[in-house]
């Protein structure tokens, strides 16, 4: 007897840990936290929570809420491209949480750049007001662009969880029909036309991957040797697809592991296996570069800037490079998930390098230093995005769940997750 394994709401299934537990609720105050002090900074200014200045206009919500923000939701367009352009029909049980990675990553993108705004009013101004001369245009455009993508390859799994159980009350029945009938004629027109929408997504990505590099190229000797290069969006755009898998990969255990499910071994080590060709083109434009600029001098200066450099290259890129060739790696999903984590540790430290380390205007009299209310913004974000995928998760067919023993698991909605064939 054969199953088709489906993604599943989880919240139906037995045995799966409830939404509230003790780690969900300490995500909560973390999160309520942060938005404490959103609502400080729209109600008194942004300078009343920041310690940005006119000569450090960004800090960490610029550094870390959107460019590393940016790099993290990139496996959303290197699944995309894995599961439907490339057309590699194993890996399509990843590419419906690695889509939601990328949609909530997005989301807290553009809030990130709402807040550090000072007139967080006109952030529709470049839909109207053109300027095709600025890095930063292009990255507005294509996000905000690309955001709407991802809404719209959502669409299917919201049309799949409410086809044919659409239920309303007594007095909003008559709107049952209606509402049914959308949702039928929606995932026709979706099913036809996702593609175009798929491919205009990976299209998005790659260009405002590299753009955010090109804008750190405009900053010019405010930024460091070590990381002002002429390649910097060649960079940007490479560091964000090494680590698209990893991150699949680190989500999907992590998920995996809080809602007690067996992760899926076989696929995520395929996928490490991809990630070391990858990591290796990134290291060898990135060391090239140094040594054709002759910027290597650099390390030998006993500084904050030399010690930050080491720790991106070698503890980000060299040493999880050695952990996926090693043979142990292809064997052991531990040693691919812990290879994993010090990828994006090393994308996280490379944007905060580049946007913070790296910067140093002229006339600063001091240097920058985050504020209590910047730090409590940034890890409220990412502590809401977990809750969020953690929701929606439980809520929509998501993560395909590999059933004990070949049993039939029956969701609390009375529909069938294993189809017989």
């Amino acid at each position: 007897m054969n199953h088709n394994i489906n993604p599943v709401p989880l919240s139906g299934l037995y045995k799966v840990r409830p939404f509230f537990t003790p780690g969900v609720i300490i995500l909560t105050l973390i999160a309520l936290n942060g938005l404490v002090f959103v609502a400080l900074r729209f109600i008194f200014g942004i300078g009343y929570v920041t310690n940005l200045s006119n000569e450090y206009p960004w800090g960490i919500w610029i550094g870390i809420d959107v460019a590393t923000g940016v790099a993290l939701a990139a496996g959303g367009f290197t699944t995309a491209a894995l599961g439907h352009i490339m057309h590699r029909e194993e890996y399509h049980s990843i590419v419906r949480p690695a889509l939601l990675t990328a949609m909530l990553g997005y989301t807290f993108v553009a809030l990130g750049v709402v807040i550090d705004i000072g007139r967080w009013y006109y952030v529709w101004h470049p839909l109207i007001y053109w300027n095709p001369n600025s890095a930063l245009f292009e990255v507005g455009i294509c996000v905000m662009i690309y955001l709407t993508v991802l809404y719209i390859e959502f669409l299917p799994i919201v049309t799949e969880r409410f086809m044919g159980r659409v239920n309303f009350p007594k007095f909003l029945k008559f709107l049952n029909k209606p509402v049914e009938w959308l949702l039928e004629k929606l995932d026709k027109g979706l099913s036809k036309t996702m593609f175009i929408f798929i491919i205009a997504g990976v299209v998005l990505s790659t260009l405002h991957q590299s753009s955010l590099g090109t804008l750190m190229i405009i900053a010019g000797e405010k930024m460091h040797p070590l990381w002002q290069t002429p390649v910097l969006p060649l960079l940007f755009f490479l560091s964000a697809v090494s680590v698209g898998f990893p991150m699949v990969i680190f989500e999907s255990v992590i998920a995996s592991k809080s809602f007690g499910l067996k992760p899926e071994e076989k696929i995520l080590k395929k996928l490490g296996n991809m990630v070391a060709p990858i990591l290796l083109i990134y290291l060898a434009f990135k060391i090239g570069d140094m040594f054709i600029r002759e910027t290597f001098h650099y390390l030998f200066e006993l500084n904050i800037h030399s010690i930050m450099f080491l720790i991106e290259v070698i503890v980000g890129v060299i040493v999880p490079l050695f952990m996926f060739l090693s043979r142990k790696a292809i064997k052991s999903l531990t040693i691919t998930f812990w290879a994993s984590v010090l990828v994006i540790f090393g994308i996280v430290i490379n944007r905060f390098n580049n946007f913070i380390v790296a910067y140093h205007p002229p006339y600063s009299f001091k240097p920058y230093i985050p504020s209590i209310g910047e730090i409590s913004v940034t890890i409220g974000f990412v502590a809401l995005l977990i809750l969020l995928y953690r929701a929606f998760v439980m809520f929509f067919p998501i993560i395909s769940v590999q059933p004990k023993n070949n049993a039939q698991i029956i969701t609390a909605n009375n529909y069938e997750v294993l189809n017989e064939k």
